[in-house]
C-alpha cells in the first residue's frame, strides 16, 4: 500500500500530522506493508528569504496579516498540538526561510531511501532548533548527518538539479486541487489533509489496506481471506 504525502517544511501542522500518522501507523498490523513517499509543496513560493535574519512572527504579522492577538492564540493552540503528538515548538527561535533549497534536499535524500529521516530532520531544525533551512551550509550538514555525501549535496543545491521534480510534485498537487498541506493520499483512493489525529490516521490506514486486499484478491483471482474475513 502507497501513502503519498504533500507537505511544506515551514508547516507546523504537517510535523504535527507526520507525527501521528506515525503512530498510527507503528499500531497497525500492517506497518512493513507500507510505502511512504513525500512529495513537495510550498505555501509560499513567494518567499526567498535566506538570510537568518527574519523571524517567524514577524514574516506572519507583516506577511500574512496576523495581529499579535491572533498571533499568540495561534501559537499557544500550536503548543498545545505540538505537546499532544510529541512535539516542542519553539517558535520564538524559528526562522522565516525559502523552503525550495530543503525540497531540492528531500528528493536528494529519496534517491537514497533517506526521505523520511530527511524530512524529520528539516522540520525538528527548523521548529525545534530554530535553524535557517535556506542555509545552503547548514543544508549540506544535515545531508551528511544523515549519511549523505556532503559534496553530493552541495552540488545539488548549488545547481538547478531536483528542481523539475520538486516543481513537478507542485504541478502535481495543483492539478490535483491540492490547495493546503499536509495533504495524504492513501493508496490513490481516499485523502486525509489537516493535522489530524491518531485515531482517524489510524481508521484511514485500516480501510484502505482492508479494500487494497480485496482489490488483490479480485485482481489475482484466487480465494483469499482478509483480515475482514473471507470471499470467493
Amino acid at each position: 500500500m502507497k501513502i503519498q504525502v504533500w507537505s511544506d517544511i515551514m508547516c507546523p501542522f504537517c510535523y504535527i500530522a507526520k507525527k501521528n500518522f506515525e503512530q498510527a501507523l507503528a499500531d497497525s498490523s500492517f506497518k512493513d506493508k507500507v510505502e511512504v513517499e513525500w512529495k513537495s509543496f510550498q505555501l509560499d513560493p513567494t518567499l526567498k528569504e535566506n538570510s537568518g535574519n527574519m523571524k517567524i512572527s514577524a514574516y506572519m504579522m507583516n506577511r500574512k496579516g496576523f495581529s499579535k492577538m491572533q498571533l499568540d492564540q495561534f501559537l499557544s493552540q500550536l503548543k498545545e498540538m505540538g505537546k499532544n503528538a510529541g512535539v516542542t515548538f519553539n517558535y520564538d527561535q524559528v526562522i522565516a526561510a525559502d523552503t525550495f533549497p530543503a525540497h531540492k534536499l528531500l528528493h536528494l535524500a529519496k534517491e537514497h531511501g533517506k526521505a523520511d529521516a530527511m524530512e524529520e530532520a528539516l522540520f525538528e531544525a527548523h521548529f525545534v532548533d530554530g535553524k535557517n533551512i535556506a542555509d545552503v551550509d547548514f543544508l549540506v550538514s544535515l545531508a551528511e548527518g544523515l549519511g549523505l555525501d556532503p559534496a553530493e549535496a552541495s552540488k545539488v543545491l548549488a545547481d538547478d538539479a531536483y528542481d523539475y521534480e520538486v516543481k513537478q510534485d507542485i504541478m502535481e498537487a495543483q492539478n490535483m486541487g491540492i490547495t493546503g498541506v499536509p495533504y495524504y493520499v492513501l493508496d490513490g483512493k481516499y485523502a486525509v489533509s489537516g493535522a489530524q489525529p491518531v485515531e482517524l490516521f489510524a481508521k484511514a490506514l485500516a480501510q484502505t489496506y482492508q479494500e487494497s486486499i480485496v482489490d488483490l484478491s479480485q485482481e489475482s483471482g484466487d480465494n483469499m481471506c482478509g483480515i475482514d474475513g473471507c470471499s470467493i
